[in-house]
């Protein structure tokens, strides 16, 4: 058992990503970032040199979202590219499978967790063959199974405000697994006003400071932690920790 950290979206905001993780309480504490390294913020190539340390010296997973994605095969549609040798880096870290597209963590009470970039839909679950619990899941999703990866309603698409909650809460069977994502909120966090619909504003509670959000979908839920950094950060945010906390995949 150890500490877990999930990180966010970055979005090229190196200096928020290392502050974060160097404030960390738990030097052993295995950090999870849900994906979406580049793009938005001032230093792209800032944010993958840290990880790539990071990932050298182990306890990190790093999953992947639709922004670094665009270099491993999803058409572009950021206009500010990324330098080749940085795109290279992430080509690299995905022929290596160093970029993972889910991971899954038991907490310390139980509760299984499947953290992906933008979660997981009831379409995508049922291509996924059903799976009953968030190990078996994100094993499954580890597989990189197309379209499914690309699609819309996939793992690093689905917006939660639109697509992901509602799609659980008013039309699809009871969730079987709780689930972590980063891609989209529910909440304008620098406004402080609603993204959502009443049946799903009725199931939120939101942390402003840590800017994450957690609804609940009938026996499981959902908490969402990309703190919409934009281009120059945050003011305040933190990572989501998970004490004495188990990593399954």
């Amino acid at each position: 058992m150890a500490s877990i950290a999930v990180i966010g979206d970055v979005g090229g905001c190196a200096k928020q990503l290392a502050d974060a993780v160097e404030g960390l309480e738990d030097p052993d504490t295995v950090v999870i970032q849900v994906g979406d390294l580049v793009d938005r913020g001032p230093d792209s190539p800032g944010v993958l040199s840290y990880v790539a340390g990071r990932l050298d010296r182990g306890s990190w997973v790093q999953l992947v979202g639709n922004h670094d994605a665009q270099y491993l095969g999803l058409p572009p549609f950021w206009p500010e590219r990324l330098a080749d040798a940085d795109a290279a880096r992430l080509r690299e870290w995905w022929l290596r499978e160093r970029l993972r597209v889910a991971a899954a963590v038991r907490t310390a009470d139980g509760e299984e967790l499947l953290v992906t970039h933008a979660g997981l839909t009831p379409w995508a679950w049922r291509e996924l063959g059903a799976p009953v619990t968030a190990a078996t899941a994100a094993a499954l999703l580890n597989t990189r199974p197309e379209p499914l990866l690309w699609h819309d309603d996939g793992p690093l698409w689905a917006e939660a405000p639109t697509k992901l909650y509602p799609a659980w809460l008013e039309s699809g069977p009871p969730m079987p697994f709780s689930q972590v994502h980063g891609h989209s909120t529910v909440v304008d966090y620098d406004r402080r006003t609603w993204l959502c619909r009443e049946r799903v504003r009725d199931r939120t509670s939101v942390d402003w400071d840590a800017r994450h959000t957690v609804t609940r979908a009938g026996g499981a839920r959902f908490i969402a932690v990309d703190p919409r950094h934009g281009r120059h950060g945050a003011p305040s945010w933190s990572p989501l920790i998970l004490r004495d906390a188990a990593l399954l995949d």
